[in-house]
């Protein structure tokens, strides 16, 4: 109940006491549709349409962030996303669940930074071995920061995440779910099913190509191997 309520005042700004008691009924039942019924379904503790906005703010700000520190470390434009679009999923899935697990300790900034960092490095571990598995390397290298562990995890990336958490938790969060307030159900869900939309093409464009460079080598590969049993048998 709390979530649709949530969603429909954020739909329905700016009107009347009358008016807008008539139209919240109306759209209180419009919930029970199949199409607010998905946006108003809960996970990690909230409703789907902000949880679904809220990763796609962090997404993009997390690209536009890590782009804007890279082109100064780099001295020129760096696009720190794996696909053409301004968009970094690892940091939107970083910060929803890291909200999620980590907002109990909010006001208590020890554990928080500690909780956070720890758990933000696990993540950036993890994601980094997968990566090295499906593509064969990680697109950030940490080999030449002190006490790095293999190039994807490092002392300084770890008391970054900590301070991140803090920041995200006691502060942006609330701004992020304000701005997503202040949108209308109707103008969030079609920016946000856009933005999505062309995302998702992007990255599959992007990762048939990176498939597509490994198809090559392993073709070339057995080639090698048939011209060398050819050349040894025959």
């Amino acid at each position: 109940m709390d979530a649709q309520l949530r969603v429909t005042k954020a739909a329905l700004p700016n009107i009347d006491c009358e008016s807008g008691r008539s139209t919240l009924l109306l759209n209180y039942d419009m919930f029970h549709s199949g199409e607010f019924d998905m946006w108003t379904r809960e996970i990690l503790g909230t409703d789907i349409y902000h949880l679904v906005l809220a990763f796609v703010i962090y997404s993009m700000l997390g690209w536009l962030v890590e782009s804007i520190y890279m082109s100064l470390c780099n001295k020129k434009l760096t696009n720190r996303g794996f696909a053409k679009s301004p968009f970094c999923p690892i940091y939107g899935f970083g910060a929803v669940i890291g909200y999620a697990i980590l907002h109990p300790l909010n006001g208590h900034f020890f554990e928080l930074y500690l909780a956070g960092a720890v758990m933000a490095t696990v993540f950036e571990f993890l994601v980094g071995k997968l990566m090295l598995k499906l593509f064969g390397e990680v697109w950030w290298d940490y080999n030449h920061k002190p006490y790095n562990y293999k190039g994807i995890v490092c002392l300084e990336s770890t008391a970054a995440w900590g301070l991140y958490a803090v920041f995200i938790i006691t502060f942006l969060h609330s701004k992020v779910i304000g701005f997503i307030d202040g949108l209308s159900f109707s103008m969030g869900s079609r920016v946000c099913g856009v933005i999505l939309a062309v995302v998702t093409v992007d990255y599959i464009v992007q990762l048939t190509r990176a498939f597509r460079i490994d198809i090559r080598g392993q073709r070339d590969r057995w080639v090698d191997k048939y011209q060398n049993f050819k050349a040894r048998w025959y």
